[in-house]
């Protein structure tokens, strides 16, 4: 077996059987390959549709609704494919969108990590996600642009921190090595903790730019509840890394505001590191970084401490 699909659902028939449809017409001839549909807890007729399947499919039916991270965990549990490739339900899946996937592992070798493609707005065709990068508040925020075409050609793979997990290919002993999704993350921010635990065994994560899908966004129902939860344990979980992450975006930010204020206040040891560091000429984050990172990250979680309960252990 070579590919284990993973596609948690939850209520959204006419989506999920339009996700499984695109998926069926664009799979490669010959391909070894298991269809893994775990129902969490759908209440629109879905499980009733699930009944009707046979192979190449495999139901999973959760007692309740679990969320999103235990769905997929006990799906993967299930799999039995070299590579786990983590779908949402939401997908419409295009020509050679696995391929390219699939490509791009071989490029990059055996050291790659979670590895993710280029999806669309189903509704407008807008890039969504491309990629991901942190924002000055070290939140993670997707790319929603694409290098030139040119670049694309000579360049189909680009690195970067985390993917999203609305279509993730992931090495099944890697899964099985991270343990999973963290599920204490509800419906958001388990696939970047868990692409943030694999860079931290050198397995960084990629995107094949020549993988193209359309996505209908945040189609699931209580998809966008637990934001401000779900971001607050991804800052506790990582917060040095995500200020070391978003360092090289603080220093531009520092230049251009204290180059372009009319009262400059900027320091010449700290222009010049943040300097060098902006241009790549520098190999590690400058102390001045690091701490305009911590101090924003810091106001984030006063923020959650007004708006939220304290959070579980």
């Amino acid at each position: 077996m070579q590919v284990s699909f993973v596609i948690p659902l939850y209520n959204n028939l006419a989506l999920t059987r339009a996700c499984v449809g695109s998926l069926q017409a664009t799979l490669p001839h010959g391909l070894g390959h298991e269809i893994i549909l775990v129902d969490d807890g759908s209440t629109d007729g879905t499980r009733d549709w699930l009944a009707t399947l046979g192979p190449p499919f495999r139901v999973l039916l959760n007692e309740r609704n679990l969320g999103y991270a235990v769905a997929n965990n006990r799906g993967a549990a299930l799999a039995t494919g070299e590579f786990l490739v983590l779908l949402n339900n939401d997908l419409i899946l295009t020509p050679r969108w696995l391929e390219e996937m699939l490509a791009a592992h071989r490029r990059l070798g055996r050291r790659t990590g979670p590895l993710g493609n280029v999806q669309l707005d189903a509704r407008t065709g807008a890039v969504d996600h491309a990629g991901m990068w942190v924002d000055l508040q070290g939140k993670p925020r997707h790319w929603r642009s694409l290098p030139p075409r040119w670049s694309r050609a000579l360049f189909p793979v680009r690195r970067t921190f985390a993917v999203t997990g609305a279509c993730l290919l992931i090495e099944r002993a890697l899964w099985r090595e991270l343990g999973g999704f963290d599920e204490k993350f509800i419906n958001g921010g388990e696939d970047v903790d868990l692409c943030l635990r694999a860079r931290a065994r050198h397995r960084p994560s990629s995107v094949a730019l020549r993988s193209i899908i359309r996505h209908h966004i945040s189609a699931s129902p209580g998809r966008k509840l637990h934001d401000e939860e779900n971001s607050r344990r991804l800052a506790l979980l990582w917060r040095n890394e995500l200020a070391r992450l978003a360092a090289r975006r603080w220093c531009w930010h520092y230049l251009d505001r204290e180059w372009t204020s009319p009262h400059p206040a900027i320091a010449h040891r700290a222009a010049r590191q943040a300097l060098l560091y902006a241009l790549h000429l520098r190999r590690t984050p400058p102390p001045v970084a690091l701490a305009g990172m911590q101090a924003a990250i810091e106001g984030e979680f006063m923020r959650w401490e007004k708006i939220l309960p304290p959070p579980c252990s």
